[in-house]
């Protein structure tokens, strides 16, 4: 599997992509706080969590018994180097359909006049 393959199969779940977008806003923040604030049990955070640092999405930071996460940079552009690569394919898509849709049913490229 790929990194970036890891890192949108990590953000497919619903709690983990809620996890990193907390991260996002407000930046490092210890587990407690993340478990406290979600909707399900710590057990469960700290397992969404490792699937996120295994894909490479967050990093953790170790201080005395406290764990500290914060998210990957480098995922992130790897996320946004993709999306623009497509982005670039649609546009271009889109400004063609718009050009074809814009001929005259008369000017329709390959068909030729009776």
């Amino acid at each position: 599997m790929t990194t970036l393959t890891k890192t949108f199969a990590a953000l497919s779940d619903d709690t983990r992509l809620t996890l990193v977008e907390k991260l996002l806003k407000r930046g490092e923040l210890p587990a407690g706080t993340l478990a406290a604030e979600a909707e399900i049990s710590a057990p469960a955070i700290s397992r969404h969590l490792k699937v996120l640092r295994e894909a490479g999405v967050i990093v953790q930071r170790v201080e005395g018994t406290h764990r500290y996460y914060s998210v990957q940079p480098d995922a992130l552009r790897a996320i946004h180097g993709w999306t623009m690569d497509h982005r670039a394919f649609w546009s271009g898509s889109l400004d063609r359909l718009d050009t074809l849709l814009a001929l005259e049913p008369d000017d329709t490229p390959g068909e030729g006049t009776e």
